[in-house]
């Protein structure tokens, strides 16, 4: 099959980006022609170094240019013949939308953002995906038909990211080490975290904490830690590749308000981690259902206090909430998640993929 992704851009540290750049990879190690759209970034190599085709539309990066991006995207999908158009932002999504329109080229979108108001934009898709059931179940109620909706979960083990990057090493963080990874914003709940974090030191005052990302309220999230904790957070920033947090930490903890699919508990499981995290919507699906982590309460500071105490309570304990974080693990495999998206692709494209591909094999056959 003939896949083309679209993307705004292709720089890191963002997850739909991380996404769609394991997807296209995974594609195309399963044998497809796969071809990354986007304004460039950072990945633009590793997606070549994976047999991926990249093509530079500036356009897309700039709302003014619109019909400029339209024309380019259409001219591409001619020219590549290609299948499937995927769309994986709410802008680019729109664009993909009237390109295909003009090729008469199918369109399947991703939501990955769907605490977004702009996310029922993702609705123009002739299939829709959601990244996790509760998504699927949100966009439903935002009007898009179920008919077309259909529910691929996160995973990323085996992402080619990784295998990009230098192995990780283990740090030597400070133990017991609690962690956790993503932006410093309202949405994540790190004040509730810092709650928590510092209610469970009541009992456990060795425990130390590790807030690994960036963002606009950091410097207000920093100024919040009581004195009593102070030396025990540790603000890390941002960086690319969190598994060396991962590999030296005992705990990790999202608290997020909301959060679709997040990939950090993907990510998390795979290091080993015994993982708390708040249910809200796909989380749940991403730690079958508590057996593979603790789901607590969002807003509820308590909760992720008496869950540290739980796993923490002894190194018995904390070596079976580790291992309780293997549970069915490989259902978070890249491969899965490139096999349930191709099946989609063959719901919208059946027909004209298979006349294409005959074609082209009776083509290079004469030729």
């Amino acid at each position: 099959m003939r896949i083309l992704h679209v993307l705004n851009h292709a720089r890191r540290q963002n997850g739909n980006v991380h996404a769609a750049i394991d997807l296209a990879c995974a594609q195309a190690k399963l044998g497809h022609e796969v071809t990354l759209c986007s304004a460039g970034g950072d990945f633009d190599p590793l997606l070549l170094a994976n047999h991926v085709r990249v093509e530079f539309i500036a356009e897309l990066a700039n709302a003014q240019a619109a019909p400029r991006a339209v024309a380019r995207l259409g001219a591409l999908v001619g020219a590549r013949g290609i299948d499937v158009v995927h769309a994986h932002m709410m802008k680019s999504a729109g664009l993909a939308w009237a390109a295909t329109r003009l090729r008469r080229a199918r369109l399947v979108t991703t939501v990955h953002n769907a605490f977004e108001r702009s996310a029922v934009l993702m609705g123009l898709g002739d299939r829709v995906i959601a990244v996790s059931a509760a998504v699927g179940e949100g966009m439903r109620r935002r009007g898009v038909p179920a008919a077309r909706l259909r529910v691929v979960l996160n995973g990323t083990l085996g992402t080619a990211r990784h295998a990009w990057e230098p192995p990780p090493i283990p740090l030597e963080l400070r133990r017991p080490a609690v962690l956790s990874v993503g932006g410093l914003h309202p949405r994540k709940g790190v004040p509730d975290l810092l709650a928590g974090f510092s209610l469970a030191r009541r009992s456990r005052p060795e425990l130390h904490l590790y807030v690994v990302g960036g963002g606009p309220f950091a410097a207000e999230y920093r100024a919040s830690i009581p004195e009593a904790d102070q030396g025990h957070v540790h603000f890390c920033g941002s960086h690319a590749d969190p598994r060396p947090f991962m590999l030296g930490a005992d705990v990790f903890v999202l608290a997020s308000h909301a959060d679709p699919a997040p990939l950090v508990i993907s990510e998390a499981r795979e290091a080993g981690l015994a993982v708390i995290a708040t249910r809200v919507d796909g989380v749940p699906e991403l730690l079958e259902g508590g057996r593979a982590g603790i789901l607590v309460a969002p807003h509820a500071p308590m909760e992720i206090a008496q869950a540290l105490a739980t796993v923490l309570a002894d190194e018995r304990s904390l070596k079976a909430h580790r291992a309780r974080s293997q549970e069915n693990l490989q259902h978070l495999s890249l491969r899965r998640v490139a096999e349930q998206t191709l099946a989609v692709y063959g719901e919208v494209a059946g027909r004209k993929a298979s006349a294409a591909s005959a074609l082209r094999v009776v083509s290079r056959a004469v030729g």
